[in-house]
């Protein structure tokens, strides 16, 4: 019998994607939200960790480490495709090469400490998210949505900031960039929670699923089992 997954399923872990790879492209440019200085990502990128909720509430840690895997692989092609475009010799009715470069082209650097930061915070969030439910045994969803969020946030933060601008800005700026940006990811998860809990409500009585994981293995390199 051949595995197959819902419609649900799949819209979720197309939305998780487009959120990962939009969030990369806005990242660049710097907000201000309330005076407090935060990149552009900040209004996408959180929305990935609640789909990563949902996913690890309702089908469990197994889809959800199909999804971030391949969240990570998709974004891997966005980044390829982004370097041979801007590579690639310009028509001469192409005048905005410079604008095309500074949007589309993020350093090694940057670019090394988004996929590594995205990764340990992905799961990490569905590590606690998992472990938590069972805990818990399935009661109080937005305890354990935020508590997975200021982990897997604050692992993000932690990894993304130290890697892209250790050495080029002050230790206390930098510290004050990541407890600010978990703040606030965190907060944004709380703003949205009462939308996540009905969605959470809906998908399970939809999907009439609703997984423990009880007997499973948390090894991230364990795509296949799925």
């Amino acid at each position: 019998m051949k595995k197959q997954v819902s419609v649900a399923f799949m819209v979720c872990g197309l939305l998780f994607t487009v959120c990962l790879i939009v969030s990369n492209i806005v990242e660049q440019k710097l907000i201000s939200i309330g005076g407090i200085e935060a990149t552009a990502g900040l209004l996408i990128f959180p929305v990935s960790y609640i789909i990563n909720d949902l996913i690890a509430e309702v089908w469990g840690y197994r889809k959800a480490r199909l999804i971030i895997w391949n969240g990570f692989l998709m974004n891997f092609l966005a980044v390829i495709v982004f370097r041979l475009s801007i590579w690639a010799p310009g028509s001469v009715h192409f005048t905005n090469q410079v604008a095309f470069e500074s949007v589309l082209g993020n350093t090694e650097r940057i670019v090394a400490a988004s996929f590594i930061a995205f990764l340990f915070g992905s799961f990490l969030n569905a590590y606690v998210m998992s472990k938590m439910k069972i805990m818990q045994h399935g009661r109080g969803f937005s305890i354990r949505a935020i508590a997975s969020t200021i982990v897997g946030e604050g692992a993000d933060s932690i990894i993304f900031f130290s890697i892209a601008f250790s050495g080029i800005i002050p230790m206390q700026a930098l510290l004050m960039l990541i407890l600010t940006q978990t703040a606030m990811k965190t907060g944004y998860e709380i703003i949205a929670l009462p939308i996540t809990n009905l969605l959470v409500k809906y998908v399970k009585k939809h999907e009439e699923t609703d997984v423990y994981d009880t007997d499973i293995s948390y090894n991230p390199l364990r795509v296949k089992d799925i």
